[in-house]
């Protein structure tokens, strides 16, 4: 590819700079992926992209990449796996991903949780699993053991697509985040029989995922598409569900009937031991499970089965 020519055309400022259709896009990333960009030139494009903004063909064509470098999981019979990707772990309250996961393994929704963790200012997600007795899976025909015998497994993205994990391992060195942490979390490591967590942080972007998952859901595929809380992705405690459910190329809104924010307490329980203890609590009913989390686990659960 002519790196030059093509940093030309989408460098060029967020007003000038020209969008790649998708067969471009698609060459573009699946050599990014691959390592074929040279250091300088790979920076100028991921720069590029981030002051420009992806388009809809690109994100099309990125996804296309993807999926092409991603290793799939053989899934159990019954309903469809659930994928949560994790990508940035505790902040300033406790990650309830794991609940998400557990709630839903024992209604017997298989739940794959896929990611990477470098935030030095955030606790690990990883150290969050191993507190809750939720073991790291080293390949993929492990995972899938561990799907069909407890309907949870978790994975490092490295295992799923390294190329992708690289590029993701790039934000402490740019000092910002790149196309490959928003093509991530369309990533599908069981084409057919999954259903697609897409979790946002910025407005923006559930306009941008929200164009693109019509297309990847078409034949066949399910998402539910929701706001992020810290990134990471469980529903907010307090605010209004954002819940748009994606089933055959088709949308829905699968809000509850309280629209309105609720006064519910957030807990700061960020260290792994302490949040697993949280997490335990909800589970065996001493503490109560958060509306909000029980209402995703029901979409959730609905587009499984779907």
């Amino acid at each position: 590819m002519q790196f030059a020519h093509l940093i030309k055309e989408i460098g060029r400022g967020s007003k000038g700079a020209r969008d790649m259709d998708e067969p471009q896009a698609e060459a573009l990333f699946g050599a990014i992926l691959d390592g074929q960009v040279p250091d300088m030139e790979l920076g100028a494009i991921l720069l590029s992209l981030r002051i420009k903004g992806e388009s809809a063909a690109e994100v099309a064509g990125f996804v296309r990449a993807m999926q092409a470098r991603t290793a799939a999981i053989e899934v159990p019979d019954g309903p469809r796996c659930v994928l949560l990707p994790t990508f940035n772990g505790a902040r300033k309250q406790a990650n309830l991903v794991p609940l998400v996961a557990l709630l839903l393994a024992s209604k017997g929704v298989p739940v794959l949780i896929h990611g990477r963790h470098d935030f030095d200012s955030r606790e690990s997600p990883f150290a969050l699993m191993a507190a809750l007795g939720i073991p790291l899976s080293t390949s993929t025909s492990e995972a899938a053991e561990q799907l069909a015998s407890r309907r949870l497994a978790c994975l490092p993205l490295a295992i799923l697509n390294p190329g992708l994990d690289r590029l993701m391992a790039l934000r402490p060195r740019l000092g910002v985040r790149n196309s490959g942490h928003s093509v991530a979390k369309l990533l599908d490591a069981a084409p057919g029989r999954s259903v697609r967590v897409v979790a946002v942080t910025h407005p923006e972007y559930l306009d941008s995922m929200g164009q693109a998952l019509p297309g990847l859901t078409a034949n066949g595929g399910r998402a539910l598409l929701m706001r992020a809380s810290e990134g990471e992705a469980y529903a907010h405690l307090r605010r209004p569900a954002h819940l748009i459910g994606f089933a055959d190329g088709q949308a829905s809104e699968l809000h509850a009937a309280d629209t309105a924010n609720i006064d519910w307490p957030l807990s700061g329980a960020v260290e792994a031991a302490t949040n697993a203890a949280l997490i335990t609590a909800m589970q065996d009913g001493s503490e109560a499970v958060p509306p909000r989390i029980a209402e995703q686990v029901q979409a959730l659960t609905r587009l499984a089965n779907d």
